[in-house]
C-alpha cells in the first residue's frame, strides 16, 4: 500500500466515523494500522520515529471509535430492563405508557394547526419522558437518569473523534491564520505568500562538508525545541545567525535544510518583499513581518542577500526611506514589542541571514546577528562528497574516478562543481546528435540517448567550466571573518 493510499484510507475511516458508520470505519482503521506496522522498523531513525508517532495517533482514533461502538452495544443490552418495567406497571399507570389515542389530542388553532409527520413520530418518546418524570415508579426514574448519562458519554466520544480530526486537518493544511486587523489586507497576504508551505526537501545529508555550520544551525534551531527547559536565561537561543562566504558555497542550501529539518515556520524574505512605493509602508511591512513571525512561532526568518536591505547607514547615497526601513528592522530584531530573555523557546523567532558582502552590512545589524559563521569553499573531501551527491542522478562509466576529479577542482565552489557535472552529463548527447538533421534528432529513441558519462567527459567539462571565486576574494572573506566572526 502506497503512502497516498494510506492517507486516503485514513480520510475514509474518519468520514465513516463522523457519519456514524463505525463498522466500516474500523475496517479502514485496522487495515491502515496493519499496513503501517511494516514501516515501524525502518533503518532510518528519524523516519522510524515519525512512523511510530503517526501510528500512535491513528491507533488513538481507532480506540475512540471502538469505545463508541461499545457504548452503542450497551444501549441494546440496557433496553431490556426498561421493557420489563413497563410490563410490571400497575393497570392505572400502564395507560400512561400506552400509545396516545388520536381523539384525546386535539389540534390547537392558529399556526399550529398543521403538524408534520416528524412531530407525530416523536410524540411517543416525548410522552414517555413526561410520564417518567411525573410517574411514581422509581425504576423508570433510574433508567431515565442513566440514559442521559450514557448519551452524554456518547456525545463526548464523538466530539473527541471530531476534535482529533480537526486537529489533524489543521496540522496538515496549516489553517492557522494570522489576524491582520489594523493592517492592509494586501500586506498580510504578501507576507503569507513568503511562508514556505511546501517542503523544500533538502536534508542535512544532501549538503556535503560544512559540518561546523550544520552543527551551529542545529544548536540554534533544533535543540531549543527538544530541550526548552535548558535554553532559558543566559542560555537562551541565538536570535540571529549570519552566514558569510563567497557565492555558490551552500548558504541558501543550508537555509532550505533548516526549513525541511527543523519543522519551524519558515519565512523566505527578499528585499522586494519589504519594499513599497508608498511612503511608510515598508516600515509597516517590517513590523508586520515580525508580528506574524511571533504569531506562527517557532519561526525562522531567512533573509538572503541581507546587505541589499540593511547596508551601512550614513552614506551619501542612502535614501531617507531606506534609513527608516533599516531602523525598524533593527528595532524589531532587538526584541522590542514581544520578545524577552526568559520567553519560551517554542515561541522564539530566529533571523537567519546570508550575504556575499559582509563588509557592507551596518554595524548595528552585525551586533544583532549574534553568530557570524564563515561558509568556505569545499575542501578536497567536501568536493568528493559533492561529486558523489551529483553522481546519484547520473549513469557513470567504470573509469570515472571521483577522487581524481575532486583533486583537479581546487578552488571550485559547490555551484561550480554542480555545473561541471551537468556539463559532463551532456557530452555524450552532444556526440550523439553531431551531424544529424533536426528531423533525425526528433526521431531518436530513449535507448539511443541512454549513454553513460565517462572520465573523458569530466575532463572536457573541467576545461570548459572555470572556477568563479578568485584568490583575492577568499583573502578578503578570511580577513573579515577573522575580525568579526563568532563561530
Amino acid at each position: 500500500m502506497s503512502l497516498l493510499m494510506i492517507s486516503e484510507n485514513v480520510k475514509l475511516a474518519r468520514e465513516y466515523a463522523l457519519l456514524g458508520n463505525y463498522d466500516s470505519a474500523m475496517v479502514y482503521y485496522q487495515g491502515v494500522l496493519d499496513q503501517m506496522s511494516k514501516y515501524l522498523y525502518v533503518k532510518d531513525t528519524f523516519l522510524q520515529q515519525k512512523w511510530q508517532q503517526v501510528w500512535q495517533e491513528i491507533n488513538v482514533e481507532a480506540k475512540h471509535v471502538k469505545d463508541i461502538m461499545s457504548t452503542l452495544e450497551s444501549f441494546k443490552v440496557d433496553s431490556s430492563p426498561l421493557k420489563a418495567a413497563q410490563h410490571d406497571l400497575p393497570a392505572q399507570d400502564g395507560e400512561v405508557w400506552s400509545l396516545p389515542v388520536p381523539a384525546e389530542r386535539r389540534p390547537s388553532p392558529g399556526p399550529r394547526k398543521r403538524q408534520s409527520s416528524q412531530f407525530s413520530d416523536n410524540r411517543v418518546p416525548n410522552n414517555r419522558l413526561s410520564a417518567a418524570v411525573r410517574g411514581p415508579n422509581p425504576s423508570s426514574k433510574n433508567n431515565q437518569k442513566a440514559k442521559p448519562t450514557r448519551t452524554k458519554e456518547k456525545k463526548d466520544q464523538v466530539n473527541r473523534v471530531k476534535e482529533d480530526k480537526n486537529k489533524s486537518d489543521v496540522s496538515e493544511n496549516e489553517q492557522k491564520r494570522f489576524d491582520g486587523t489594523g493592517y492592509d489586507k494586501d500586506l498580510v497576504e504578501a507576507l503569507e505568500r513568503d511562508i514556505i508551505s511546501q517542503n523544500p526537501n533538502i536534508r542535512w545529508d544532501d549538503i556535503a562538508d560544512l559540518e561546523e555550520a550544520k552543527k551551529l544551525l542545529k544548536e540554534a534551531v533544533v535543540l531549543p525545541m527538544w530541550m526548552p527547559e535548558f535554553f532559558k536565561g543566559i542560555r537562551r537561543p541565538w536570535k540571529g545567525v549570519l552566514m558569510v562566504g563567497p557565492p555558490g558555497t551552500g548558504k541558501t542550501l543550508l537555509a532550505k535544510a533548516v526549513a525541511t529539518e527543523c519543522k519551524t515556520t519558515f519565512f523566505n524574505i527578499s528585499s522586494s518583499t519589504l519594499t513599497s512605493k508608498y511612503r511608510g509602508e515598508s516600515e509597516k511591512l517590517v513590523r508586520l513581518l515580525f508580528e506574524m513571525a511571533r504569531f506562527y512561532a517557532p519561526t525562522t526568518i531567512f533573509i538572503d542577500e541581507i546587505d541589499s536591505i540593511c547596508s551601512r547607514r550614513g552614506t551619501s547615497e542612502e535614501h531617507e526611506a531606506s534609513r527608516r526601513v533599516k531602523a525598524e528592522l533593527l528595532v524589531q530584531m532587538d526584541g522590542v514589542g514581544g520578545a524577552s530573555e526568559n520567553e519560551d523557546p517554542s515561541k522564539m523567532v530566529m533571523v537567519l541571514a546570508a550575504t556575499n558582502f559582509p563588509w557592507d552590512i551596518d554595524e548595528a545589524l552585525r551586533r544583532r546577528l549574534e553568530k557570524r559563521i564563515y561558509i568556505p569553499l569545499p575542501s578536497t573531501k567536501g568536493r568528493e562528497e559533492l561529486l558523489r551527491i551529483n553522481f546519484k542522478e547520473l549513469e557513470l562509466a567504470d573509469d570515472v574516478d571521483a577522487t581524481r576529479i575532486a583533486h583537479n577542482m581546487e578552488g571550485y565552489s559547490g555551484a561550480d562543481i554542480t555545473n561541471v557535472c551537468r556539463d559532463a552529463s551532456l557530452m555524450a548527447m552532444r556526440r550523439r546528435i553531431e551531424g544529424l538533421t533536426p528531423e533525425e534528432i526528433r526521431n531518436l529513441s530513449k535507448e539511443d540517448m541512454h549513454m553513460p558519462t565517462t572520465m573523458e567527459d569530466f575532463e572536457m567539462a573541467l576545461k570548459k567550466v572555470s572556477k568563479s571565486v578568485s584568490a583575492s576574494d577568499i583573502e578578503k572573506y578570511e580577513k573579515w571573518i577573522a575580525e568579526f566572526g563568532s563561530c
